[in-house]
Order: structure tokens, then sequence, then C-alpha cells
């Protein structure tokens, strides 16, 4: 039954409106509409012990994967969007029970504005998480949309469910950053990173193969293997550059059908099985990252600030600098800086490019990606291309939580580890196989290959010698970096893997 008491003053009828719009019924209450305003306090406070309840209960990174589901996308789409609705409308009623009319003319117009704007500032956080769900789903359908491929070892639903790893005890992930733009035909692997996880304590082993690496070694039995049964081996281009690197072998593949019996787009596979074969791992999926796809990325968070130690010289004549300093570069500057090969050798660029995306990663704080979510969600789907499959993040959403607060060991099969124009090839399972015994084994941290300063010297030091029949069967040709870094430092000396930015 409504209270037919004298109505309150303007002051009263916005403070209670107000109110209402965190309190829902508070002022329903308070103007005698007692069953409507216990009826939605009621329901608030069930909608806030429900959340409450999911917050103590739940898995932190069950949660998270949950979020990535399509459905689930939809559901907070729909869901938030709904619930703004109905705020919006509480707000408008909650203003109403209050009887602005009896206010006098000048205040009808006053409290009228204010409640209206408030009504409106409701709908704005429901509305904004409606939206993020919605891209999300969007960019995730958009560069997760590899088709679904049975596991290894699942024989039904049932143990797909309780098992989404088959029975594997670890997932190894291929990790490339490539060079594919618009204005160029095909993919050149210029960083090869293999993250071999652990999917029980996340503990994971992070191998990087140089871009430089010859003689590259094929699968036996592939055409690739058929083609080159002594190692990727090309006539020099004309400057004396080669292109029959590891770094090229995505793009050779897809360049040469007919090596495949005419079928076209083997690049990626080739490349796979390649790494595979080399790390002797089963490689389960891979993503490329666009390198420049970073420059769009990095323009969408507004800029990257870096520490650039010395002018770092870009373009075919040389014509572009990247100045020296601190400062906050945009895209190109910083793809620039990470990219030129002009008066750097492999592994300087490599360090530099750690350097950048360790900025990414640190400057691309929750603030920033909530404020530019539209821009990065689109920068996204120019940045990646994948074969994980859409359901798996569901899984791998958790694992890469995980993976955060495990042990991560890194090895870079880099001079003098290996010489990259002379790969021991057994030595390079040799250690992959060590390191992911050692990871799996203990939590304790390996000396030799954790972290990422560690040294290639010192992971040599703890892995067995491989005999030379095991190696290649070609004179070895000289590996500058070998040398260099043989060497003591000096002014001369190019700069390690660790140089590059602060």
């Amino acid at each position: 039954m409504r209270d037919r008491s004298k109505p309150p003053g303007v002051g009263a009828v916005i403070g209670w409106t107000a109110l209402s719009a965190i309190a829902p019924g508070a002022a329903h209450l308070r103007a005698g509409w007692r069953r409507s305003g216990l009826a939605l306090l009621s329901g608030y406070a069930v909608l806030l012990l429900g959340l409450l309840w999911v917050v103590l209960t739940s898995d932190f990174a069950e949660l998270a994967g949950q979020l990535v589901v399509s459905s689930w996308l939809t559901v907070i789409t729909v869901a938030s969007l709904a619930l703004g609705a109905a705020w919006f409308a509480v707000v408008v009623h909650s203003f109403m029970v209050m009887n602005p009319g009896a206010l006098p003319a000048r205040w009808q117009a006053l409290s009228g504005t204010l409640a209206g704007a408030l009504a409106v500032s409701t709908l704005v956080p429901f509305g904004m998480v409606g939206q993020y769900a919605a891209v999300s789903q969007s960019t995730l359908d958009g560069v997760f949309n590899a088709p679904v491929t049975p596991q290894p070892g699942a024989t039904g639903a049932g143990q797909a469910e309780q098992d989404p790893w088959a029975g594997r005890e670890r997932v190894n992930i291929l990790l490339l950053g490539g060079d594919a733009d618009t204005h160029r035909v095909g993919v050149r692997t210029d960083s090869i990173n293999v993250a071999s996880i652990d999917v029980k304590t996340g503990n994971t082993v992070l191998l990087s193969l140089p871009r430089n690496l010859e003689n590259v070694r094929f699968v036996p039995g592939s055409p690739m293997a058929e083609r080159f049964p002594d190692g990727f081996r090309l006539p020099p281009n004309p400057d004396g550059s080669r292109e029959d690197l590891l770094f090229a072998v995505w793009e050779y593949a897809d360049a040469h059908p007919e090596i495949f019996g005419g079928r076209k787009n083997q690049g990626t596979k080739t490349l796979i099985d390649t790494i595979g074969y080399t790390l002797g791992l089963k490689i389960d999926w891979y993503a490329l990252v666009n390198m420049w796809g970073f420059a769009r990325l990095i323009d969408a968070i507004g800029g990257v600030t870096l520490t650039v130690p010395e002018d770092v010289i870009f373009g075919k004549y040389n014509e572009g600098v990247v100045k020296a300093g601190t400062r906050k570069l945009r895209g190109a500057d910083a793809m620039w800086f990470a990219r030129s090969r002009t008066n750097s050798d492999d592994f300087t660029r490599m360090g530099r490019q750690r350097c950048v995306l360790g900025a990414l990663l640190s400057q691309a704080d929750p603030a920033t990606v909530l404020a530019r979510f539209n821009r990065i969600a689109l920068a996204a789907k120019e940045l990646l291309r994948t074969d994980i499959p859409r359901p798996m993040l569901e899984h791998l959403v958790p694992l890469a939580l995980k993976v955060k607060n495990a042990k991560v060991t890194s090895v870079q099969f880099v001079p003098p580890l290996i010489n990259t124009g002379y790969p021991d090839w057994k030595k390079i399972r040799t250690v992959t196989a060590k390191a992911i015994r050692a990871s799996t084994v203990t939590r304790q941290p390996l000396t030799a290959t954790t972290g990422p300063t560690a040294t290639p010297t010192a992971v040599a030091a703890a892995a067995p010698t491989a005999s030379p029949a095991a190696t290649a069967t070609r004179t070895p040709r000289p590996d500058p970096a070998a040398t260099a870094s043989a060497k003591p430092a000096d002014p001369a000396t190019p700069k390690g893997i660790t140089e590059g930015c602060g």
C-alpha cells in the first residue's frame, strides 16, 4: 500500500533515486511501495550472494577458461544488456515513485534531468561488458577458426571431457614470429620457439632455434627429405646471401607445390614437422605472430616506451634511424628497432625483439587494454594465425595461467652451444630431452638453462657430447657469431643477445 504522507523535497527525491542505483528498491521502500521494494532488494541480494558464491567456490583458472567459451560469451553479452535495461528501468521507476510531480516546476526539471542522467549512466557499464564480450567472441572466432580434430588417445566424448589432453603429459606449441605483410608474398619465420608445457604442473621449457640454422634436415620419407636428402641446400644469391636457412622453409615449401605432388600451402605443415623432427618433439599446434601486426598492436595501446642504447639504422638504403634514448615509440619505429639488420647480427636482433615483447607485455596494463579494447581486438585479428581449435581455449587459458606461477626454463640453441653453419642435430635433441626431463622431475630452477640470461655455454656443458657422425655430412662453414662469442668482449665484438633496450 502506498504511503500518502507529505512528499519529500528535491534533495530527498534525487538522493533516494541515486541510492536506488546501487541498492534497487530503496526508493520504493521510502515511498511506501513495500512489496516492490522488498522484492527488488531481495533479488539484488540474491544476485550479490550468487556472485560471491561463484568467486569463493570457483577455481580462478577454470573460470577464466569458461569465460572464453563461445556459449558463455553469448550469455554474458545477452545477460549484461538485459540487466542494464532492467537497471535503467528500476532507476527511472524509483524516481517516479518519489512523486517528483509534487515539486515546484523548476525543481521538477532539475530533478528529472539528474535522474535521467543517472539512469543513462547505469547503462554504460553493462553496455561496455556486453560490447567487450561480443567483440571478444568475434575476435576469438576470427583467430581460432581451425577445424576441430580428434585428440590422440581420446576414445569418446566422456574421456575427452575428463582429460582434454588425451593422456598427454606435455603440450608442445610452436611459437613463430613471421614477416608476412600485404606488400610481400609468403611467410619467413624470423622468430622460432617451442613452448613445451607440463599439463599438470605448468612447468615449461622454452626452446629457441635461430632463424639462420643451415643444412636443415627434414622428416625421413617426407617430400622435402626426398628433395633434399643431405639437408636444405640451395645455390647462394648473387650477393652471397643464402635463402636455404631455417627461416625460409615455410616460404620455400609454399612456393614449390610440385614437391608435394601439386598440393598447395604445404609450408605450415612442413615447418611444423621440421621443427618437431629437429627437437625430437611432437608439435601439437602452432601460433604465428605477424611481426608487423605487432606494430599495429603497439599503436593500438598508444605506443611503447623503450630505451634505445644507440642509434639503430634501417631501410634498404639506410635511410631511416631510430634515435638513441628513452622515449615512447610508435609501432613502426618499435618494429624497426626490433628487426633492423643493419650493423646487427641475428642474435642481437633476437635480443632487441625480446626487449620489445617484454616492454609490450609490461606496459599493456588492464586500464589501457580496457580503454582501447576495440582497437586492440582489431589489431589482434591481424596479428595472429594459428591452428589451435576454438574449443581448446577453454583448457589452454587455465594452463597458461598455471604457467605464470610455474618454472620456466629457457634453452637457446645459439653459439657456442651449437654452430649454426654446422648444427649438431643429435646434441640439439639431447639438450631438449634433458631440459624436459629436468623440468618434469623437479621444480628447482636449473642454473644452466633457466632465465632470460642463461648462457648457452652452461647448457652445453650440462649436455652430453654428440659424436661427429651424428651431425652433418659436409665441411662446416665458419660461424662468425660462434667465433665472436668465444673471444673476450671488446668494443668491436657484436652485442650479445641480452643487449638491446632497458
